[in-house]
């Protein structure tokens, strides 16, 4: 989905790029911030920045694993969150996650992951969890599910809706794991939302590698990102997990396991 600015307020325009199994769920994606409102600053950091790259590397990676994805702005521009809110309603959207760095009144006195949701249970609760556990495994400190019913892109949702501080901007600590495991912070962030979406019934996929050291498992990631796979990485029984694709139909999943042995990769077909 590409946003556009109009008069009425953010239109969204589809686009498919992958041949992969369209998954029936629609995701909004929202950048926190934007335009004038900078979000936190820290240094020559600015958080609406990250925001941005943030939100279109995780919707990149749902596209190719065949989630429909729509975003509530794909520049630097200001719409509020109600807005925000009201375009991921009239598109429809079943899920609408808002990526945002956080921020302490004194630099480097906090640092984690937390997510927001507007009330404890049900499936925005369930997703905020998988992505921070999924954000711990990276190093971060988990601080938790907090409710927030005041936070108007989580009121005026009309689905289930998560607001993720995906680690602190002012905090040098957790820019180092942003910056130095960026890639892996994308993997956790998408991984923790096709999970929630997929949990409800059995889906399959395809597992490429298997390594302790999670270095190896990011040179098998980009090998086969690099060959147009949609490929990702999970930390699960204490090892480091590269899978490609999450499909519905066993049929899906099985052509493409066989393009990867084509390939030449050694594979495993797995249902959740």
């Amino acid at each position: 989905m590409i946003e556009q600015k109009s008069d009425a307020g953010i239109s969204c325009i589809e686009r498919t790029e992958m041949d992969v199994s369209k998954l029936a769920e629609k995701v909004a994606l929202d950048a926190g911030h934007g335009g004038r409102d900078y979000g936190a600053v820290y240094e020559n950091r600015r958080e609406k920045d990250d925001n941005l790259k943030l939100v279109q590397d995780v919707g990149d990676v749902l596209e190719q694993n065949g989630v429909d994805v729509m975003y509530t702005r794909t520049s630097d521009v200001y719409h509020t969150p109600y807005e925000r809110a009201m375009a991921a309603n009239n598109e429809g959207a079943d899920y609408f996650v808002s990526l945002h760095r956080n921020a302490f009144p004194e630099p480097n006195q906090a640092s984690g992951v937390e997510s927001f949701i507007y009330r404890q249970g049900g499936d925005g609760e369930k997703m905020a969890k998988a992505i921070n556990e999924n954000m711990e495994s990276l190093g971060f400190v988990n601080r938790g599910v907090e409710e927030r019913p005041n936070l108007v892109v989580l009121k005026r949702t009309q689905m289930p809706a998560v607001l993720v501080q995906a680690g602190y901007l002012d905090s040098l600590e957790d820019n180092r794991l942003f910056d130095n495991n960026y890639e892996g912070i994308v993997q956790a962030i998408a991984q923790g939302i096709l999970d929630s979406i997929l949990s409800q019934q059995p889906y399959y996929k395809v597992q490429v590698g298997v390594f302790r050291m999670e270095s190896n498992a990011r040179k098998l990631l980009e090998e086969l990102v690099g060959e147009g796979f949609p490929a990702y990485v999970v930390f699960e029984d204490g090892y480091y997990k590269v899978f490609a694709g999450a499909f519905r139909e066993m049929d899906d999943a099985v052509d493409l396991e066989k393009r990867l042995r084509e390939n030449g990769y050694a594979t495993v077909l797995v249902k959740n």
